[in-house]
């Protein structure tokens, strides 16, 4: 898959300034191993990783960390209308108290991009 250089310079350089001096180990490997590697397999599209991995942080109650990913999920082609889908899917299957917790994450992405 394509990899957007200027996205990917700019993520690297917030994982490092942020956590750079607490374990390069780990800010090496987020850009090595997820994504240079992992994110540009040709298995899923950039759009269908992107949801599975909104879906997997609402699963593991972790609706903090979704706001990146919603909003790159979106940057690779999901509409707001599927990404509500998906929370409606989700509330079955991870439960209506994670769909929730989810939810005001959403509702900020989706504010933000229509402002």
């Amino acid at each position: 898959m394509p990899l957007n250089e200027e996205a990917a310079a700019a993520h690297q350089s917030f994982v490092q300034g942020t956590y750079g001096e607490t374990s390069k180990g780990v800010v090496d490997y987020t850009e090595q191993l997820l994504f240079l590697d992992l994110w540009l397999r040709p298995d899923l599209a950039p759009r269908d990783r992107s949801m599975v991995t909104v879906a997997a942080l609402i699963t593991a109650g972790q609706p903090d960390k979704m706001s990146f990913h919603l909003n790159r999920a979106m940057d690779n082609g999901l509409t707001q209308e599927e990404a509500g889908g998906v929370l409606a899917h989700l509330a079955f299957y991870a439960g209506w108290p994670r769909v929730f917790s989810a939810m005001p994450v959403a509702k900020e992405v989706f504010k933000n991009r229509a402002d």
